[in-house]
């Protein structure tokens, strides 16, 4: 019987990822999002949640006791040192979170949705998968989408774009590509070459 194939779909912020994901979602494509397990694993009650507020404190906690996210992405966005010691937490229950679900997969092929395969230092990521695809496109389109999604500035959105890594980077990690800078349906067109590919690849 022939094994799942593991693909990581990944790309810089506002790049298109959960939109392209969501469209290999419609063709029936199992799909395991990183940044999904993470909010699962993160909810009050887990352990998880709990070290966070230990370390953080009550300034990353809403009213109503859950994680207030956008904080904390602010200080982990500002402190690479915070940012470290978060994703050492995570990272290996996310991993063992994503290992349980591809055992679980009996698709032609499963995504897994990985939006810092790039930039992780943890290559068991890297390791699981069999191919990585990237969702590409030009810096205008990320500041105009990243301004559009989080009404933010031009200065802030320059800032979250330097600090993640660069586009030659991450075409270089690359085995596909899907060019998100022209039309929805030129988008749906490449997923469904991609889809045929990956469908009966061995």
């Amino acid at each position: 019987m022939r094994s799942t194939l593991i693909i990581g779909l990944t790309g810089g912020i506002a790049s298109g990822k959960s939109t392209v994901a969501k469209y290999f979602a419609d063709l029936g494509v199992p799909i395991i999002d990183a940044d999904v397990i993470a909010k699962s694993l993160t909810i009050p009650s887990t352990k998880a949640y709990r070290a966070i507020l230990i370390h953080f404190g009550k300034e990353v906690c809403q009213n109503d006791g859950s994680l207030n996210r956008p904080q904390l992405r602010k200080i982990i966005f500002t402190k690479p040192t915070e940012r470290l010691w978060l994703e050492n937490l995570l990272h290996p229950l996310i991993y063992k979170e994503m290992r349980k679900e591809i055992k679980l997969c009996q698709a032609p092929y499963c995504i897994l949705v990985m939006p810092l395969l790039v930039e992780t230092k943890d290559h068991r990521f890297r390791k699981m998968i069999n191919r990585a695809l990237l969702v590409d496109t030009t810096k205008k389109k990320q500041m105009q989408r990243l301004r559009q999604r989080d009404h933010i500035t031009i200065a802030k959105a320059k800032s979250i774009l330097k600090a993640q890594c660069t586009r030659k980077e991450r075409l270089a990690l690359a085995d596909d590509i899907i060019h998100n800078d022209k039309t929805p349906i030129n988008l749906k067109k490449q997923i469904s070459t991609l889809h045929k590919k990956y469908s009966t690849k061995h």
